[in-house]
Parts: C-alpha cells; structure tokens; sequence
C-alpha cells in the first residue's frame, strides 16, 4: 500500500510542481506557405535607406471547381478564382537570383511565411499589407 512506482511518484512530483510554477515554455508553431503560379510583374528591387534591399513581384494562384449535382464527368459549371499574392525575397543570393531570371509570365514554385504589416502612404494613410517572404524560389518555365 505504501509503495509506490517510481513514475507515479515522479508523475506526481511533476505535476504538483508545473501546478505551482509557471515555467518560460517556448510553444512551437508553423508558418509555411507553398504556392505554385504565374509571375505577374517583372520584379523590382527596392532599397530603403539603412535597411537590406528585397526584391518583390506578384504571383497569381488559380482555383478551379465544379459545381452542380454530378460528381462525374460533364454536369455542372466550372468555376474558377485567381488570387494574387505579393511575394517579397529578402535573402541575399536568392534574391539577385530572382531579380535577374523571373519574369511575368514565369511559372514558378514559391515556399515561405506570411507576414502581415503596416505601413504609411504618400497621402499619410496607414495601410496594412500582406506579403508572402520567400525562403526558396523554383523556376518550372516561362
């Protein structure tokens, strides 16, 4: 009655002390994004005084579905939906890469993070932004 497995004590010890102290616990998350698409502006280079140049284009993803009661073959409508994206490449080699090969027009692969931010425009309006930030960029054709 008495005795007790190691573990159970352990367990126990564990608990009762992740119940009293809140430790600094690091939690692990994703975000990735794949996209494959057609480049739809020759990228530019852009450089802000002090910070590292990028190099940014936009990319167009297409969606197609069927809609309607038939799941196979001819019945119903197709539907499809473009979304463009803008993809901005900040590391150094990839990043004159791009600029030189990618092309609008080009069919590439793109694998990266979203990030959202803000910034202020001519007119002094805050706008928000979303870009995808490039970790590799694969060329499929022009």
């Amino acid at each position: 009655m008495w005795r007790r497995p190691a573990w159970q004590v352990l367990h126990q010890f564990v608990r009762h002390e992740s119940d009293t102290v809140t430790p600094l616990v690091l939690e692990r998350s994703m975000n990735r994004v794949q996209l494959l698409g057609r480049v739809g502006q020759d990228p530019i280079m852009r450089q802000v005084e002090g910070k590292n140049p990028v190099t940014i284009f936009s990319l167009a993803t297409n969606e197609m579905w069927r809609t309607g009661d038939s799941e196979v073959g001819q019945g119903g409508d197709v539907s499809q939906k473009t979304t463009w994206h803008r993809i901005s490449v900040f590391r150094p080699g990839l990043r004159d890469v791009t600029y030189q090969y990618v092309r609008k027009g080009s069919r590439i692969y793109v694998e990266g993070k979203i990030d959202y931010g803000e910034y202020t425009d001519k007119n002094n309006v805050r706008r928000q932004a979303t870009t995808i930030i490039a970790d590799n960029v694969i060329f499929l054709s022009e």
